[in-house]
């Protein structure tokens, strides 16, 4: 029985990688038949059903997701946050999936303090390569106090060949490779050259770290960026984050370290291609273009419905989203069909490189976020391309950071506090231009989410007072 199982699972793997996501979930869920209690075709078949945008599968999995969460088991975390923004089952989550996975070891570092003249600062990652994480933090690593700081690179996969591997490369001090490593060689390596703080990018996304801060390579280890919830973790000194996103500490199990402004980092020196014309993008000459380029598994079946009211109630208006294949434009086309939307009114963008993708933004009237996870660079790549972001304060860390973004561009007038003040506001923003140029006008580049050198400082010291 266990070998069918393991052969549907395979399978299942297979067609996920190949971007047949329908016949992925069928292979996974006959694999979970077979298995019941299989918690890789368990993620499967929970993880194929919200690429899809299937949110009747969605439904139908979330309390059993939940059940299986309570009892203990340690499924993957990132699959809830994309079907639940409870805080608390969150940090169950992470620290089932800690427990489980992640075994008690001794210390490398045993008290040491080092006498370099300038902290050791480290960054550990799997996405120092061609990878949002990496875009984030470029200029960061380049903005450093270099008299004060020495800031090493620790990456855990391979060189790309990408340009943004080469400039993290030159933008750090010292770089290294040790993706050839496992673990403990990881840790070891990383204890040999006296860090003082390890901060780690990842969390329980891909390629996670755990492992090796297990450890305790060296005084201070630290979370960020990468990973928008607790981890569950009990062998990190500090999460690093902002009120807005992190409110209350009993919602993690590390201690909270607020940033003074947004914890979102954003590269400034990208470049922003020349904006095309509506139909080079694929849009109507004219009308209400509301847009959200977010992962299609960020899109439920409420937040849909919510932008559906909107497009029958605005006269002409498109939804401009991200082409994703798969079968997910297909369902979202179905369920714009049943809310009595013709399908035309669904425009999906295609893939084209960065700068071209920051500029067509300008075709756009109007972001609107996602629940019960936010846009997070998604939705940094739109301010910084100057449209504005209509968000919905969430519950959770992953549903704040829209709120934290445009809090940092002086932009609270775009923070709805509930879905139907969401819906209301965008309905009112799309009738009333002066009113959306007003605050397309209030949003800049001088805003403190662009300031990457302020950050650099406010990081840095958020840092020493800890050490």
């Amino acid at each position: 029985m266990t070998g069918g199982s393991d052969g549907h699972h395979d399978r299942g793997r297979a067609l996920w990688a190949a971007g047949r996501l329908a016949e992925a979930h069928d292979a996974f869920a006959e694999a979970l038949r077979l298995a019941p209690e299989r918690l890789e075709s368990f993620d499967g078949v929970a993880q194929t059903a919200l690429h899809l945008c299937d949110w009747d599968k969605v439904d139908a999995i979330r309390p059993e997701l939940e059940r299986r969460i309570r009892q203990g088991q340690p499924l993957p975390p990132m699959l809830l946050l994309g079907y639940s923004g409870d805080a608390q089952l969150q940090l169950l989550c992470a620290r089932n999936n800690i427990r489980a996975r992640i075994p008690p070891f001794p210390p490398l570092w045993r008290g040491e303090r080092y006498n370099h003249g300038r902290v050791r600062l480290a960054y550990i990652s799997p996405d120092f390569r061609q990878h949002v994480v990496a875009g984030q933090i470029a200029e960061l690593v380049e903005r450093h106090d270099r008299t004060r700081f020495e800031a090493i690179g620790l990456a855990t996969t391979p060189d790309d060949g990408s340009d943004l591997r080469a400039r993290l490369a030159r933008g750090f001090e010292r770089f290294h490779d040790i993706s050839g490593m496992d673990y403990r060689a990881r840790a070891a390596a990383i204890r040999g050259e006296e860090v003082d703080v390890l901060i780690d990018l990842t969390g329980h996304t891909n390629g996670e770290n755990f492992g090796v801060l297990a450890q305790r390579t060296c005084p201070l280890q630290l979370t960020w960026l990468g990973w928008p919830a607790t981890t569950g973790a009990d062998f990190l000194d500090g999460v690093i984050a902002d009120r807005v996103v992190a409110p209350a500490a009993a919602e993690f199990s590390e201690p909270v370290l607020a940033m003074p402004g947004s914890y979102f980092v954003t590269d400034t020196s990208r470049a922003v291609g020349p904006v095309p014309s509506r139909a080079a993008a694929g849009l109507p000459d004219s009308g209400f273009v509301f847009c959200s380029f977010n992962a299609n598994w960020k899109i439920t079946r409420p937040v849909f419905g919510l932008w559906m009211r909107l497009l029958r109630q605005v006269e002409g208006s498109v939804l401009w989203l991200r082409q994703s294949g798969g079968g997910a434009d297909a369902n979202l086309v179905k369920a714009a069909q049943a809310a009595g939307v013709d399908p035309p009114r669904l425009v999906f963008a295609p893939h084209v490189a960065l700068d071209a993708h920051l500029a067509r933004h300008a075709c756009a009237d109007l972001f609107l976020d996602t629940l019960p996870y936010n846009a997070h660079a998604t939705a940094a790549d739109a301010l910084f391309a100057g449209l504005p972001v209509l968000t919905c304060r969430g519950t959770a860390f992953a549903g704040r950071v829209g709120a934290s973004l445009l809090t940092a561009c002086d932009l609270p007038e775009l923070i709805a506090e509930t879905p139907e003040d969401y819906e209301a506001l965008a309905l009112a923003l799309a009738r009333d231009p002066a009113r959306l140029a007003a605050l397309r006008g209030k949003l800049t580049r001088a805003a403190p989410l662009f300031d990457t050198a302020g950050f650099a400082r406010d990081l840095e010291s958020l840092i020493t007072s800890r050490l």
